[in-house]
């Protein structure tokens, strides 16, 4: 039997990968590092989705989520951000996924 070929996969586009690699960039300025730690005060330590609380030991499962989507729109009233736990955060992107398959745009 001849070996199996792996499926083909789409390549990222250029303009997938210039964005990428700009939320790279931004996320590495000094003066995004911080926007975690200043939603984690601003809106506490707990899911804006689900309600699960957080402690110390487990707080690295708790993720800042942009509103908008864009990144680099990091206001310090923290307007565009939610702290969600990582499966809110997951659920929240695959529901954009999904939508835009149902779309038909991917």
């Amino acid at each position: 039997m001849p070996p199996r070929r792996p499926q083909s996969r789409k390549l990222p586009s250029a303009e997938e990968i210039s964005q990428l690699v700009g939320r790279i960039k931004s996320d590495s300025k000094p003066g995004n590092a911080n926007y975690r730690e200043q939603s984690l005060k601003l809106h506490g330590w707990i899911c804006a989705k689900c309600g699960r609380e957080f402690e110390r030991h487990n707080l690295h499962l708790l993720t800042v989520h942009h509103k908008d989507g864009n990144h680099h729109n990091n206001p310090s009233n923290g307007s565009n951000w939610e702290n969600l736990c990582a499966y809110c955060h997951d659920d929240e992107h695959s529901r954009l996924i999904l939508a835009e398959y149902l779309n038909g745009k991917r």
